[in-house]
């Protein structure tokens, strides 16, 4: 199970604290002299454990607290420590590993000082003797934790390699899919929208000939024209739908720019956008490139950049549009990122366009994507 901040108390932690009570209260109903401060301590301790998971650094405080509070007012014994072992363990588990290890010694340290001050029934080394034995039990719950914490982060990490994994495949094979619709277009256009027209044209001819001479057209040769008209129609519509990519629809370009900034501003990002050139009809493929790198960008800087700011530039220039997407966020420049599928897919549809890429930190901190995506690549692939 996962230790997770915000995460409500099940039956398993209210179970725990319920037995640890129990077993404290027996203890404390044992031992000579008890008073009822003893009964509250060990209370407060054992019910700390209800919020272990969810809460670990505020219980191990309230825990340690108040068993050290019943070691001063009574004969301390190692099951005291339960509380406080086990809110060390979640506390390390989580990551806190100082806060653990200082509360860890400032208990044992008390304990140990409280156990010479009023126990009377055992010499000192048989109380320093326990006081070791519990320093064993406190380190190796803290290695466990320690190997816990890692074991969970690989397991997180083999999740996410597999998503990582799996998501490439899907892009791989739209992609894929995406090439062999061109290729399938192309086709068409080189070879039967040629053939159409040439048949129109020269059903268009010889019914021009016979009005010419005064003779009668045959019905044939017109409906062969406009048979010929209605397949060039119906061609290009089947080409302009070979061409669109289904994952791509014409209305994820730049003119939906406004909507991807307003919704990571809605995530806390503070992005702002500057256009400069002349701004006109972008080609589709451009188009497209243009919005998908600016989003991966900005999900990027949401991620990964913590409270940071964004700016995003777009450039019309004469022959290509240049887009770049600026953060200040805790980029290291003497660390370059490692590429994930964000950045490949950028790049693979920079490259595709014959464009030019930078996606690295900038050298007064965070980091800057950049890409160049010339309209000549655009226009020869839509040829």
């Amino acid at each position: 199970m996962r230790f997770e901040q915000g995460r409500r108390p099940g039956a398993a932690d209210v179970t725990l604290a319920a037995v640890v009570a129990a077993v404290l209260l027996i203890v404390v109903f044992a031992a000579p002299g008890t008073r009822p401060l003893d009964y509250v301590a060990v209370l407060v301790g054992s019910l700390a454990l209800v919020a272990w998971r969810w809460a670990p650094v505020p219980s191990l405080l309230v825990a340690a607290s108040a068993m050290l509070l019943y070691a001063t007012q009574a004969l301390p014994t190692p099951p005291t420590a339960f509380p406080v072992l086990i809110c060390s363990f979640a506390a390390i588990r989580t990551g806190h590993r100082l806060v653990a290890i200082a509360v860890s010694v400032v208990f044992l340290i008390g304990s140990l000082a409280a156990g010479l001050a009023t126990d009377a029934t055992r010499t000192s080394q048989e109380i320093v003797q326990d006081t070791f034995l519990l320093v064993g039990w406190f380190v190796a719950a803290g290695v466990a934790a320690t190997v816990s914490k890692h074991r969970q982060a690989y397991l997180e990490q083999a999740e996410q390699r597999a998503a990582q994994a799996e998501r490439t495949r899907e892009e791989a094979a739209r992609r894929r899919a995406g090439e062999e619709r061109l290729r399938i277009a192309r086709e068409l256009h080189d070879s039967l929208t040629h053939s159409i027209s040439v048949i129109k044209v020269q059903a268009g001819v010889a019914i021009h000939l016979a009005r010419k001479r005064g003779d009668e057209v045959p019905a044939a040769l017109l409906a062969i024209q406009e048979a010929g008209g209605d397949a060039i129609r119906e061609l290009r519509a089947t080409l302009e739908v070979l061409r669109d990519s289904a994952d791509e629809p014409a209305g994820s370009g730049l003119d939906l720019l406004g909507d991807l900034v307003d919704r990571a501003r809605s995530t806390g990002l503070a992005a702002t956008v500057t256009l400069t050139g002349e701004r006109r009809e972008l080609p589709p493929d451009v188009d497209r490139a243009a919005y998908r790198i600016v989003q991966e960008a900005l999900t990027n800087v949401t991620r990964h950049a913590g409270r940071a700011s964004a700016l995003v530039r777009v450039d019309y220039r004469p022959d290509a549009l240049v887009v770049q997407v600026d953060d200040d966020g805790r980029a290291d420049p003497g660390r370059p990122p490692v590429p994930g599928t964000g950045l490949l897919g950028m790049r693979e549809r920079v490259t595709a366009l014959g464009g030019s890429l930078r996606a690295a930190p900038r050298a007064e901190g965070g980091f800057t994507v950049r890409a160049e995506l010339p309209f000549a690549g655009a226009l020869e692939r839509a040829s």
